[in-house]
């Protein structure tokens, strides 16, 4: 007997001679950066002080003499106006630039004035600013330092002392938004309903429609993030200055999507801005107007806003699915991902012609996809329910050369997806055998089930088959307990499809204790989980004769292994059963069988022949006087993983079981049966395929 386990921030953009500059974070949260056309100079205003900084381009004095110009680019500059609103609302409260130790800058009455030295940061694309909180830094307030009145020397009075020592501070610390604070709501409803964002707002008239866009998204985005509702007076204004923008038109979809985005996170998908948004959305993407990454946003925004009862939005979800389409061959490989992502959000299941595509696509460039974007990209194939064979051979080319520095859930996903599909792949299955053999350690308890499961299921046997049930025992050995109860059940059933017999835990898991805590996790024993351990007790009582141990109590018994969802057997094939009925009737001389009979152990037999002593088959009337039984399994394409010709795990216990319990099984597959033409060619068929057998039974 052939056993197992020998049982017995804030960032801003400046711009230097026409070309954008690394972004650079300043030193304190509350600054406002200025670039000259000489050199970089960095001067941190009170907030107060922005809103005539944005409506001057006169010079103003900075720190060495040298003229500073807030100009028509830097105001252009989305990343200039959101981390400006942004710091300033994050530490209007926590840093008082309003404090009168400040000394005042002579020249600008009741402005204070901060020399600080910048740190520079990472580069950072613009899109994530938005999306992301700013951060500030941990640093101390520099001592201010006051700007020389008219006709002094500048040079004097600006000379740098060494700064005093200061007690260590961590140089970055994100902010953390004050809960509850009424100071700090005052702060920042104050900053919001005075001047800045107006004289922004005005300062954004005159700018190109694409910046404008931007502009107004960003103010809206940091409306929202700071609690000011749809009914705020600063965000009406917004709003209405975002419809006048919009029936202008001219705007580019990635701003439309930004600002739908934004609108959407602040008033629903009932909002105003975000009907027109998507109506001039469907306007350029009917036009052909959207390029593969504006396709990808609009798939996104639609994921957020769509509303299946609008006629509207039916229609520009229809026109995007052919538009992308057309693009499909330029998609990289994380839009391939967040297309599916975003198709499966919409539940758009129907539309397999794209998701085909898709996937043709992905298997292109499955080379280059992540682990995250391969887990993306299965998980949703597996709900749309689409599979096809190009990418399985991708999947074949390149994933047995990764598994072994790859994320273990990668693992996981891929043979779930294999079980789902029920793709039976020698080459993924012996290099997850082989990973597991060197890697087990590495992985949860759910990820090993998943991958055990999946083989027993799909009915594969690895090479180091040996090996692999060793590291099993030992990770059952060492983290039993770690099983939730249900996978351990699964686990130790898809062993028994590989005829692999888990003696020393299915002891354990009919014991009382482990009944108990099965039902103890909340809901009542499924028939599911009872059904599977009523294989195991077949498995014990069948084939492991000298199992003595605990067994599974009678009243926990399923009465049939059939089941809707298809778990441990699959129904008569009824095409099939119509292409035998007849030859099958004229070679035994009358209807002198049964379909569809239950037997004792539960399972169900497809077509039954009932002999007598002497080999001769009974009518029905007769059956009392049987002696022997063969079963006929009409074995459809459902009988079969779907690449290969291998019978699925539960099929071929199921026939082992049916041997064991003292049937003649016969197997009448589906390939066999569709080569053959006419019906004289089906009798002779099932003449080789069934007295040979009665002849072999009556030996």
């Amino acid at each position: 007997m052939d056993q197992l386990f020998g049982f017995t921030s804030v960032v801003l953009t400046p711009v230097w001679n026409g070309t954008a500059r690394p972004y650079q974070e300043a030193a304190h949260v509350n600054t406002w950066v200025a670039y000259t056309s000489h050199h970089e100079c960095y001067q941190t205003l009170r907030v107060s002080s922005v809103t005539s900084c944005c409506s001057t381009t006169q010079p103003r004095c900075l720190s060495d003499g040298s003229p500073c110009y807030i100009t028509d680019t830097t105001m252009k500059s989305v990343s200039c106006l959101s981390s400006s609103v942004r710091a300033a609302c994050h530490h209007t409260s926590a840093c008082s630039l309003l404090s009168p130790s400040l000394v005042r800058c002579p020249n600008v009455p009741g402005r204070s004035v901060v020399v600080q030295q910048p740190r520079v940061t990472a580069l950072r694309p613009y899109h994530s600013m938005y999306l992301n909180s700013a951060v500030a830094s941990a640093a101390p307030v520099p001592t201010p330092v006051s700007l020389p009145a008219r006709g002094d020397d500048v040079h004097q009075v600006v000379r740098r002392t060494p700064p005093a020592a200061a007690p260590h501070l961590s140089p970055y610390r994100p902010h953390i938004k004050q809960q509850g604070s009424a100071a700090a709501g005052v702060s920042i409803q104050s900053l919001f309903e005075g001047d800045v964002i107006p004289e922004l707002c005005s300062r954004l008239a005159d700018s190109p429609s694409n910046d404008r866009a931007e502009g107004l998204a960003t103010l809206l985005g940091a409306c929202a993030e700071f609690g000011l509702g749809a009914q705020s007076p600063v965000v009406q204004r917004l709003t209405r200055e975002c419809l006048l923008l919009l029936c202008k038109g001219d705007i580019g979809v990635a701003q439309l999507c930004h600002l739908g985005e934004v609108a959407h996170n602040l008033e629903g998908r009932q909002s105003a801005v975000v009907t027109e948004v998507l109506n001039s959305i469907g306007a350029a993407v009917e036009e052909d107007a959207a390029s593969p990454d504006e396709a990808v946003r609009v798939y996104a925004l639609l994921a957020l806003c769509y509303d299946p009862a609008s006629q509207r939005q039916t229609l520009l979800l229809s026109t995007l699915h052919r538009h992308t389409q057309r693009l499909v061959h330029r998609l990289k490989a994380s839009q391939v991902s967040e297309v599916l992502q975003a198709l499966l959000k919409l539940q758009q299941r129907q539309n397999i012609s794209l998701v085909l595509r898709l996937i043709h696509r992905a298997s292109q460039l499955f080379s280059v996809f992540s682990d995250d974007e391969i887990i993306k990209v299965l998980s949703a194939l597996m709900i749309l329910g689409q599979h096809h064979a190009e990418l399985l051979a991708a999947m074949e080319k390149h994933l047995p050369g990764r598994l072994g520095e790859c994320d273990p859930e990668l693992i996981s996903t891929v043979m779930e997806y294999c079980l789902q599909m029920r793709c039976r792949s020698e080459p993924i299955f012996e290099a997850v055998a082989e990973n597991f053999v060197r890697h087990a350690e590495r992985h949860t308890t759910l990820q090993i089930a998943k991958q055990t499961v999946a083989m027993g299921r799909l009915n594969y046997l690895p090479q180091c088959s040996s090996q692999m049930f060793q590291k099993l025992e030992s990770i059952l050995s060492t983290r039993f307990s770690q099983f939730q109860p249900r996978s351990l059940i699964e686990v130790l059933h898809a062993c028994i499809h590989l005829e692999r017999f888990p003696l020393n835990y299915t002891s354990q898991v009919f014991s009382p204790y482990f009944l108990q805590r099965l039902q103890a996790q909340g809901d009542p024993l499924d028939r599911k989980a009872l059904a599977q351990l009523t294989q195991l007790h077949l498995s014990t009582s069948l084939e492991c004769k000298h199992y003595w141990g605990p067994k599974l109590p009678p009243y926990l018994h399923v009465k049939k292994f059939s089941s809707v969802d298809q778990a441990f057997e699959t129904p008569m094939d009824g095409l099939m059963y119509k292409l035998v009925k007849g030859p099958l009737s004229r070679l035994l001389g009358g209807k002198f069988y049964s379909t569809s009979i239950v037997t004792p152990s539960g399972y169900t037999i497809d077509v039954e022949i009932s002999l007598d002593e002497d080999g001769y088959v009974l009518p029905l009337p007769q059956w009392d006087r049987t002696d022997r039984r063969m079963a006929l399994c009409l074995d459809g394409k459902g009988h079969f993983c779907s690449n290969t010709r291998h019978l699925l795990g539960k099929e071929a216990t199921k026939r082992r079981h049916l041997r064991r319990m003292g049937y003649e099984v016969v197997q009448i597959p589906y390939f066999e049966l569709e080569k053959l033409r006419t019906q004289k060619e089906q009798i002779q068929y099932l003449q080789n395929k069934i007295f040979p057998t009665i002849f072999k039974f009556n030996r």
